[in-house]
């Protein structure tokens, strides 16, 4: 039960990322994807970037394990591992502007994956 509540809670603070861009142009990680999806039938050629099918793909694996009976470590592994590559971007990108909305916005993730990958490595490995 807890791997589906800490992978829950890195789904909702994959989306809390905070991105500033040009003059006066910002917006949540969620806001960015509903742009992108509202517009996938205008512009089919605006998703195909990997840093918006990696980190899509992340998610999605760990909306699968959310259904799953005992949520699988790889899936987990996965899916934290494609959200962090965007996230970690953005981190960085933060630091090196120093705005820390960027920074702040990120930490819940940085959180909740480092909680996640704790409680997936105190887990002995299934031997089948």
């Amino acid at each position: 039960m807890k791997s589906k509540v800490l992978n829950f809670c890195l789904i909702l603070s994959s989306f809390l990322g905070y991105l500033e861009w040009g003059t006066n142009q910002s917006g949540f990680l969620i806001e960015v994807e509903w742009q992108i999806f509202s517009g996938i039938l205008d512009d089919p050629t605006s998703f195909i970037h990997p840093f918006i099918i990696i980190p899509l793909l992340g998610q999605v694996l760990l909306f699968i394990t959310l259904f799953q009976k005992k949520p699988s470590r790889l899936l987990t592994f996965l899916g934290l591992g494609c959200l962090a590559l965007l996230l970690l971007f953005i981190l960085f990108v933060g630091f090196l502007s120093m705005n820390f909305k960027i920074i702040a916005s990120i930490s819940p993730f940085l959180f909740f994956g480092i909680l996640s990958i704790k409680h997936h490595r105190k887990k002995p490995i299934p031997k089948n």
